[in-house]
């Protein structure tokens, strides 16, 4: 009996050492960084100011720090890039063409070219809208901008018939 209980706190006593040697080992790995392991360099390459001259004079006098508002007249706005989203509004653009709510459906399409510029099939399709709505000259706009994507596309065909239509009108 003696020696049962002997092998029991033997045995108790070297689960609570090695349970004492995890926490202690979790301890020292809370305490390092891991994130010395997986910094990201976002310097510049070593060549980018020969590569791109001229790009700090784009930014030069902009002093966004001092809460002014920046002249940003020659700074370009950039655009989230979703296709899947773009895609999604084409969709839900067509659902209101079908019904013939073209208000509904270029707005649509226009925001389908806000999260993916130059879509070949948005630009066509807001090119009928803007016809349908009566706006020709952004139609006229939307079907040469459809060309210039895919000029021999599906659409080719009747953008360039539209574009005579409307040619003739004004």
């Amino acid at each position: 009996m003696f020696l049962l209980l002997a092998t029991l706190s033997l045995t108790q006593d070297s689960s609570d050492k090695a349970a004492s040697d995890k926490s202690a080992a979790r301890n020292r790995e809370a305490q390092e960084s891991s994130s010395r392991d997986t910094r990201i360099d976002i310097s510049p390459p070593r060549d980018d100011a020969k590569n791109h001259p001229g790009s700090k004079d784009a930014v030069a006098g902009l002093d966004i720090d001092a809460g002014e508002n920046p002249d940003t007249s020659g700074i370009q706005e950039f655009h989230p890039w979703n296709p899947m989203k773009a895609i999604k509004d084409i969709e839900v653009g067509d659902f209101y063409f079908k019904r013939k709510s073209y208000k509904a459906a270029r707005e649509r399409y226009t925001e389908a070219l806000y999260y993916k510029d130059n879509d070949a099939v948005a630009s066509f399709r807001l090119a009928v809208c803007q016809e349908k709505l009566g706006d020709k000259a952004e139609a006229k706009k939307f079907y040469e901008q459809y060309l210039k994507i895919l000029p021999e596309g599906p659409f080719a065909k009747e953008a360039r018939a539209s574009l005579d239509r409307l040619g003739k009108t004004q």
